[in-house]
C-alpha cells in the first residue's frame, strides 16, 4: 500500500458538487467539523468496478446527517453517480470509496446551524485491512480501556467522526501492545464491537453477535448475517458478557475495511480458525466478487 501522505496523492476528488485536483481538496483551519466534530462519513469498497451496497452506504450517510442535525445537499442517486464518477476519473475499479460530509467555517462556536454543510468523495486503492494470510491465521485482540457510550449520551447511530475518538485512542493502545484492534465494550460492560469492525462468535455451530441497539449496525454485518441465514446457519443477536468468550470456539469480524477477518486471541481467551469462519469468509467473497462477473 502507498506510503504517500493523504494530501500529496494524484487525482481528483469530488468536492460540493465537482472534481477537483486531489492536493487541492482543502477546507479551513476554523472548520466546525474539526473544532466540534460536526462531520459524518462512509466506508465503502468497490469491487472489479462495482461498489458494494452502494446506495445503501448512501443512505445511511443521509441518515447519519438527519441524526447530526443537518442536510446533505445531494439526493441519493447524486451521491451514487458521484462514487462511480471518482472510481472512472481516478482509472480505479478496485478501491476504497470515501464520503463524507460536515459543517463549514461560517460560524466558530457550538452553534453551527447558519454553517454551509459540505461533501466530498475520495477513492483511492486499499487492499483488505489484513492481508489473507492473516485473515486465516486470525488476528489479535485486546480489550480497550474506553467503552461504548449509553445511546442517551451520543448519537451512536450515526456515523460520526467524533465517536471514533475513543477507537483511535484505543487502536492505538492496542497496535503498541502488539495486538491488530481492540474489542469494545458498551457502557454497562457487555461486548459491543472492535474499533471499528463488528464482532461475531460461534459456539456449537450457532453464530452469536451483540445486539447493535447500542452501537452502528454494519452494512457488512448485515450482509453477513444473510448470508449466514442463507447457508441454515442459526444467528442469534444478543447481549454478551466478557466471561462468555471463554466458551466459544471461533470469532471473526466484519466491516467494509476489514471485510471478513477471523480472529485467534482476545486478550485472555483464545479460538481456534474453524471451518464455519473461514466458509463464511469465502462466502462473503463471493459476494462482493461473484465469479462470474470475476471471470
Amino acid at each position: 500500500m502507498s506510503v504517500i501522505p493523504f494530501d500529496q496523492r494524484d487525482g481528483v476528488i469530488w468536492f460540493d458538487g465537482k472534481l477537483v485536483p486531489w492536493k487541492e481538496a482543502k477546507v479551513h483551519v476554523l472548520t466546525h467539523g474539526l473544532h466540534y466534530g460536526s462531520c459524518i462519513f462512509e466506508g465503502e469498497r468497490a469491487y472489479d468496478g462495482v461498489i458494494y451496497k452502494c446506495t445503501e452506504h448512501s443512505q445511511r450517510l443521509q441518515k447519519s446527517a438527519e441524526i447530526m442535525d443537518f442536510t446533505i445537499p445531494y439526493s441519493i442517486a447524486e451521491l451514487d453517480a458521484a462514487k462511480y464518477l471518482c472510481l472512472k476519473e481516478n482509472g480505479l475499479r478496485d478501491a476504497y470509496v470515501r464520503p463524507v460530509a460536515w459543517r463549514g467555517s461560517e460560524m466558530m462556536a457550538v452553534s453551527g446551524l447558519n454553517n454551509a454543510i459540505h461533501t466530498a468523495i475520495a477513492v483511492w486503492e486499499w487492499p483488505s485491512m489484513f492481508d489473507m494470510a492473516q485473515k486465516l491465521k486470525g488476528v489479535r485482540l485486546d480489550v480497550a480501556a474506553y467503552r461504548r457510550p449509553d445511546p442517551a449520551c451520543a448519537p451512536v447511530h450515526a456515523k460520526a467522526a467524533g465517536l471514533y475518538m475513543i477507537a483511535t485512542l484505543s487502536k492505538h493502545k492496542a497496535e503498541r501492545a502488539g495486538y491488530a484492534d481492540a474489542m469494545m465494550l458498551d457502557w454497562e460492560g457487555n461486548v459491543a464491537e472492535c474499533t471499528g469492525a463488528n464482532i461475531f462468535f460461534i459456539k456449537d455451530g450457532v453464530i452469536h453477535t451483540p445486539t447493535a441497539d447500542r452501537f452502528l449496525n454494519g452494512i457488512t454485518r448485515q450482509s453477513v448475517i444473510e448470508l449466514c441465514k442463507k447457508r441454515g446457519f442459526e444467528v442469534v443477536e444478543r447481549r454478551i458478557r466478557p466471561e462468555e468468550l471463554e466458551g466459544f470456539s471461533e470469532c471473526f469480524i466484519t466491516g467494509s475495511a476489514a471485510e471478513v477477518t477471523l480472529v485467534s486471541e482476545i486478550g485472555p481467551y483464545n479460538f481456534v480458525t474453524g471451518n464455519m469462519g473461514k466458509v463464511i469468509m469465502e462466502d462473503y467473497s463471493d459476494e462482493v466478487r461473484p465469479k462470474s462477473k470475476a471471470a
